[in-house]
Parts: structure tokens; sequence; C-alpha cells
């Protein structure tokens, strides 16, 4: 059954920012007090921004998940502009953390991130422990939205003739755990976009109130992530490919 999907409305999106910074407000408390029960198991973990955004929009969540047990990796390469390109540089550099670590990593990508993060671990599953995707819209990149990034990534001639079967098969999941988070308040894209469909022992689905443009330094995705790195992962094996 196809899912109907609406561009977010006006007064969410023109209210984006300063939903934003009352949700770091929020989370600012918990992120300085919080205390794991475990502490993590210094796995890596490897961030991939969202359009128009580089590492310092990860900053807070990376130095967060770091303090509690993680060793968190930016993806290195300035502004994100939605150019499929860099899935290659990225995927390298997804290997080159693999060899040097020696332990399987986790993905979280931030909108057009995740949908990259999605892509990196269909390319190389036996290297991903699991993916978070923060508000992307990987089911519905041709829907109505308010992200000048899908339309590029859509419409531009040079993405159509160099990557067109590759954004076709975005929608397809990784056969990996995925964690996908989503708000019915974003403001850039359709909530409904950004849900693995239909969700299954490796798919799982996670709503949190709250902006686009918060969802690194929302409360709710904090404990989700939390939650999800150290206990859902405990199941995999940590088997390495040969």
């Amino acid at each position: 059954e196809e899912i109907t999907m609406k561009r977010p409305s006006l007064l969410l999106y023109l209210t984006e920012i300063p939903r934003a910074v009352w949700e770091r407000i929020r989370s600012a408390k918990y992120m300085k007090k919080f205390t794991p029960k475990v502490k993590g198991d210094g796995h890596p973990v490897f961030f991939v921004p969202g359009f128009m955004a580089s590492d310092n929009s990860t900053k807070i969540l990376r130095k967060f998940l770091n303090r509690i047990g993680y060793k968190t990796f930016g993806w290195g390469l300035g502004m994100n502009l939605g150019n499929l390109d860099d899935l290659e540089i990225l995927s390298q550099k997804l290997k080159e953390i693999h060899q040097k670590e020696g332990r399987k990593v986790t993905l979280i990508g931030w909108s057009l991130g995740g949908v990259y993060a999605r892509e990196l671990a269909k390319e190389n599953p036996l290297l991903i422990r699991q993916v978070f995707t923060m508000g992307s819209p990987f089911k519905g990149i041709k829907v109505p939205n308010n992200a000048t990034w899908l339309f590029r990534l859509i419409h531009g001639r040079k993405a159509e003739e160099k990557h067109g079967d590759k954004i076709e098969q975005i929608p397809i999941p990784p056969v990996v755990p995925v964690t996908a988070i989503y708000s019915k308040k974003d403001g850039i894209v359709p909530w409904q976009a950004c849900m693995e469909n239909p969700e299954n022992d490796l798919h799982e689905n996670r709503e949190v109130r709250g902006s686009h443009f918060g969802l690194g330094v929302n409360r709710d995705v904090l404990e989700i992530i939390v939650e999800k790195i150290s206990v859902r992962a405990a199941a995999f094996s940590e088997v390495e490919p040969d």
C-alpha cells in the first residue's frame, strides 16, 4: 500500500530554528549529567552530516558519545553538497576506520547523511554494526518537501546521468540493523518518508517529537541512540570478515 506523503507545513518550516534552539537547551543538562549504567564498549561510530552541513553539526553528539565510551569519527569532507560521488570517498574512509580499529562500525546519518549511511551499509554490510538515520527521507526522495538537496539529487542532469540506478535503489534497506528516527513535526521532509517499511527484526522505526534541525541535539534522539548502540548491537556477532 502506497503511503501518502505531504510537504511539511509552512508553520513547521518557519519554526525550525527556534524549535531546534529549545531542543538544544532541553538536552544540555541531560548530556552533561548522564552516566551510562555500563560504559560504552569503545567501538567506532562514523557520522555523516546533512545537506549544507559539516562536521560542526554533529560535534555535540560526537562529544557526548565519546564521553560515554565510544570512539567517534566525523566525515571530514567539509560541507555536504549532495554529491553522490562522495560515497566512494566515504566507503574508503569506512574501510580505513574498520581496519584501524579492528571493530565493526556504527553509522549515524542526519537527513541526507542518513541516506548516505544506508548506502554505505549496503555496499559494506560486513563492516557495519548498525545504522541510525535521523530525519532521512530514504523512502520518498521524489515526494514534495522543503529540502533543496532532494531536488538537486533527483533533477540534476549529472546526477541522473551518472547515478540514476543508485537513486532508484535508495528506498531498499541494507541487510544490517537500522533504527530510523523520525518526527511528525519535521519541517523539512515528510516524516512518512523517513521510516523503514516494513519493520522487521533488523529494521525499526522510532518516533521523537522535535524539529528537523534539532535532531542532533534532541534529548529523545540521544536516549534512543544510547539505548540501541549498546543493547541492540550486542545481539549481533563481532566476527570480522576475512
